[in-house]
């Protein structure tokens, strides 16, 4: 039963990946992957010494400010962890999700070099150790428009095909959404504009066949 399913995982890859351009798509996207990696902690470091402006949110300003890094974590990392099982047995969807991540990367770069905002009232610093290696274990703050962790978030709902899935990431991200805005990690503009942003890219991922 074992061999079986390991040769039907086996025919899967070979069939996700069984022309050249398919392949080199995805050796690509993973180098490319890598070199935005290695520059983040450079990016960060960089935003955070600069200074922006404070925005007057409404919604911040009637909510109570409590830290919820446990829970906002446990939440994206086990939903990471779905979307890679689903992979590993989906190969198909790896170049779309990579490809998906390397333009919401550069749109972020983009957006938060143009959108100098200082941190919301009462933030809450998010401490994460599993990720702090991205921001060269700096407590980064004004990394601000457009949400990093929904983005996340709505990219997984996005990927996975299950509907059961889908529904179980749906709530997921609405609930890493609230938490964000409890902890004032984020101005309400930076968490809503974030699915609306990242769904454009999803689809203009799709539309160049990656």
């Amino acid at each position: 039963m074992a061999i079986t399913a390991l040769y039907k995982l086996k025919q899967n890859w070979q069939n996700a990946y069984d022309t050249s351009l398919k392949r080199l798509k995805l050796l690509i996207g993973a180098i490319l992957i890598v070199g935005i990696i290695s520059t983040m902690p450079s990016f960060f470091r960089s935003i955070e010494s600069r200074n922006g402006v404070v925005l007057n949110d409404w919604v911040l300003t009637h909510l109570p400010a409590y830290d919820v890094s446990v829970p906002i974590f446990a939440i994206i990392w086990g939903m990471g962890v779905l979307m890679l099982v689903r992979a590993f047995y989906k190969p198909a969807v790896c170049t779309t999700y990579i490809w998906t991540l390397i333009f919401i990367c550069i749109a972020r770069f983009i957006s938060i070099t143009l959108v100098k905002l200082n941190p919301p009232v009462g933030l809450v610093p998010l401490i994460d150790p599993l990720s702090s290696c991205f921001y060269g274990h700096a407590a980064i703050t004004r990394d601000l428009f457009f949400s990093g962790h929904t983005s996340t978030m709505v990219m997984i709902y996005l990927n996975l095909e299950k509907r059961s899935d889908k529904v179980i990431a749906f709530i997921a991200a609405i609930v890493v959404m609230f938490l964000l805005l409890i902890q004032h990690i984020h101005y309400t503009m930076d968490v809503l504009a974030a699915p609306v942003i990242v769904y454009c890219l999803y689809r203009f991922t799709r539309s160049l066949d990656l």
